[in-house]
């Protein structure tokens, strides 16, 4: 069933509120499943909230029905391939403010949440959203078209909210944002350098594994 008009609290349940099932595929791969299909703006409008202040909104979730729900809503492999983010239906102020958001959800979601592990070394310990936290710019869905006017202003904004992120006090998000760098080194060489390493610079002393992987994310040498 399409699902278009859901109150704030709806939508977290439809999103996190499902069982997490070990030994079969999501919940979102079964034929014929509801989905979220809102309109661009009321899409962005609930998913910035849930990033600025996503400790009231996700609590009483667990952590693999938190990463469960963030694959289907912005995972482009799941669902979350729905081109809200590049729709300019959306005033590009609300797109950015998104965006920047992303930024404290990082701080308060992943920081205090994921373990110290490195996912790219896919070490067994890591907790249910470092997988979610790794993978975040890779699978992230496009924020804008080539024909969108605002594409520079909003690819600045990614690019700045992964500086901030790649300055926080943990392994994991600063992995995420490095990984995420190394995808957008291509297109953005001197930006990424530069981030990274002023990253290096403040984080000499830092698991050193993560600094090789630091070094690789700035010649855009990331899986």
């Amino acid at each position: 069933m399409r699902l278009q008009e859901l109150t704030f609290e709806e939508w977290l349940e439809h999103a996190f509120g499902r069982a997490v099932r070990l030994q079969q595929a999501p919940w979102y791969f079964d034929p014929g499943h509801d989905w979220w299909d809102p309109a661009p703006a009321q899409a962005i409008a609930y998913l910035t909230r849930l990033f600025e202040n996503p400790e009231p909104a996700l609590e009483g979730f667990a952590d693999r029905q938190i990463a469960q729900g963030l694959t289907y809503l912005v995972n482009t492999m799941a669902s979350g391939d729905s081109g809200w983010f590049c729709s300019t239906e959306v005033p590009v102020k609300e797109r950015i403010r998104s965006i920047e958001a992303i930024g404290p959800f990082f701080e308060r979601l992943f920081k205090p949440r994921c373990t110290p592990h490195l996912s790219h070394l896919s070490e067994v310990d890591a907790g249910p959203l470092n997988g979610v936290c790794y993978m975040w710019w890779d699978v992230f869905p496009s924020l804008a078209l080539a024909t969108d006017p605002n594409l520079p202003t909003l690819h600045d904004c990614a690019l700045r909210t992964m500086q901030r992120t790649v300055q926080l006090d943990s392994i994991a998000c600063q992995e995420s944002a490095l990984h995420g760098l190394g995808h957008w080194q291509p297109k953005y060489q001197e930006t990424v350098a530069a981030i990274i390493d002023d990253f290096c610079e403040a984080y000499p002393d830092t698991d050193p594994r993560l600094l090789a992987y630091a070094e690789s994310a700035r010649c855009g040498c990331v899986l």
